[in-house]
């Protein structure tokens, strides 16, 4: 569990590493974490520690939550004075991104259904 949960964060250090040395506008983690799936799909799947690790990181993933909440409580001032343009961005985000996977679904069964009528 100890050398799974290393591998964790050794690809997330892995990524903030090229985040920083490449000057890249994506956070670190999620670099760390594409390069983990590369990685995976290369091993052809997460062998058994690094899948119980990975489920035991899930099943206290509120935990992880705590710190981001204070934060929140902590620019509470900042926050009800931006109401307006955070909630129209919320908005706007959901809809574009709605939009944007029904687009993908309806492109990808109809191609699929394409394929299948040859």
């Amino acid at each position: 569990m100890i050398a799974a949960f290393a591998l964790l964060l050794a690809f997330q250090l892995a990524g903030e590493a090229l985040r920083v040395a490449l000057h890249l506008p994506v956070p670190g983690p999620v670099i760390g974490m594409a390069l983990l799936l590369v990685w995976l799909v290369m091993r052809r799947g997460p062998d058994e520690p690094l899948r119980h690790t990975a489920g035991n990181l899930l099943q206290n993933l509120s935990l992880m939550f705590v710190p981001a909440g204070t934060g929140v409580m902590l620019h509470i001032g900042r926050l009800t004075d931006e109401a307006w343009p955070i909630a129209v961005a919320l908005v706007a985000s959901t809809v574009l991104g709605l939009a944007a996977t029904g687009l993908t679904l309806h492109l990808l069964t109809r191609n699929r259904s394409t394929g299948e009528n040859q």
